[in-house]
């Protein structure tokens, strides 16, 4: 028997199906190739792990989502392997390193504290998309980037056309090329005029030839995608789905205790897992695995929306439950490609949830969560408009 349709926070009710008949599944692409699907928990993280799986997109076999874009190769270090990977990503860590983001707290909530006074001075109904869930992290990432906030309709626009998968692959490699662009430009003028953020960092290794001008503008490029496009879906689904399920948000409305607000972000990044096209990579060694043989040039796609309710790992994993102990989810990747940026998005999202529904204790839908238009066409799940009231 079929099952019925999902809620929108739920991964496709056909994943569950292939999660519980097997581990590996063969599926097949819109290019007519046929990857394989990885739903559950164990077997992703094992994959993710493993040196024989390549990110790199141009390879034989890579499972892309869509046509390339030109350049497709060309956007920082998360779609290259080691050592190239290692060489490129370790000269941003430091800015994401903990303790630097911890210092970033009061800043993050200063910004959090000014966008709400904004809001609740404003209109009401109003879209929190618009007004407060993407302004939140893109002010967070121009800073620390130093990218002008002024320039964010621009960087904005070419970044959904980026993770959007309806756009052909002309509009998006031109999106591409402007972001690029754009970015150089920048570089140039901290080359020139350096200050204390992560693109005058990048300018000076470019002087010092340790960069090429190229390299320095994909990483700012990935950078600033990934920066501002991931958290704002985050903070507008995750309140949508707190909204869905008054018992857990009265459970964090009611506490000042960081570790459940910590717990509330963790359970959210679980239960929500905004990156739906999954973790995506092909085989350069054959690899044994749950009974099954990768060859070498097969793709392989790990579900990671699939695998974070893997009941064999969460207890009832279709629930949310903010207090849910040792939530050990994939929703920021495993293995040498893990998300850099996560410290960040977990201040924000520590700050933002412990300060909005506080700030606006009668925070509401104002529209029925079957208007809301949900995001089914890009790699980065979430809603275009949030509209709320109070």
């Amino acid at each position: 028997m079929a099952r019925a349709a999902s809620c929108p926070f739920d991964p496709p009710p056909q994943l569950k199906d292939l999660q519980e008949e097997a581990p590996l599944t063969r599926v097949e692409l819109w290019d007519g190739s046929t990857p394989w699907l990885v739903t559950r928990y164990d077997e992703q993280r094992t994959l993710l792990q493993d040196p024989r799986l390549s990110s790199v997109v141009t390879r034989p076999g890579y499972p892309s989502p869509a046509p390339l874009r030109p350049g497709a190769d060309s956007i920082g270090f998360i779609l290259m392997d080691d050592p190239e990977h290692m060489r490129l990503r370790r000269m941003v860590t430091a800015p994401f390193a903990m303790k630097r983001v911890a210092a970033m707290r009061p800043a993050v909530q200063r910004i959090v504290d000014s966008l709400l006074d904004d809001l609740l001075a404003g209109p009401n109904p109003v879209d929190l998309v618009e007004a407060f869930a993407l302004p939140v992290p893109s002010l967070v990432i121009c800073e620390l980037l130093g990218v002008p906030y002024a320039d964010h309709d621009l960087f904005q626009a070419h970044s959904r056309n980026l993770v959007s998968r309806s756009v052909s692959p002309e509009d998006r490699g031109a999106s591409f090329g402007a972001l690029n662009e754009y970015l150089t430009g920048l570089l140039d003028k901290k080359a020139a005029e350096p200050a204390e953020d992560v693109l005058s960092g990048l300018a000076a290794r470019v002087t010092a030839g340790e960069l090429t001008r190229r390299e320095a503008a994909g990483m700012g490029v990935l950078l600033l995608i990934a920066g501002h496009e991931t958290t704002a879906n985050m903070i507008a689904l995750g309140t949508a789905a707190l909204l869905e399920h008054p018992d857990q948000l009265a459970l964090l409305r009611s506490s000042d205790d960081p570790a459940l607000v910590g717990s509330a972000v963790e359970e959210l990044l679980r239960y929500l897992n905004i990156t739906h096209n999954g973790r995506r990579r092909s085989a350069v060694e054959d690899i044994e695995i749950a009974g099954e043989t990768i060859r070498a040039g097969e793709g392989v796609i790990m579900a990671n929306d699939i695998g974070n309710r893997d009941p064999a790992i969460f207890d009832n994993p279709d629930d949310l439950d903010l207090t849910r102990a040792g939530n050990r989810h994939v929703a920021f990747g495993f293995g040498i490609h893990q998300c850099l940026g996560q410290p960040l998005a977990r201040l924000e999202l520590q700050v933002v949830y412990s300060t909005l529904y506080r700030r606006i204790p009668t925070l509401r839908l104002a529209a029925g969560l079957e208007k809301i238009p949900f995001k089914h066409d890009g790699s980065v799940y979430g809603v275009y408009e949030l509209p709320v009231t109070w």
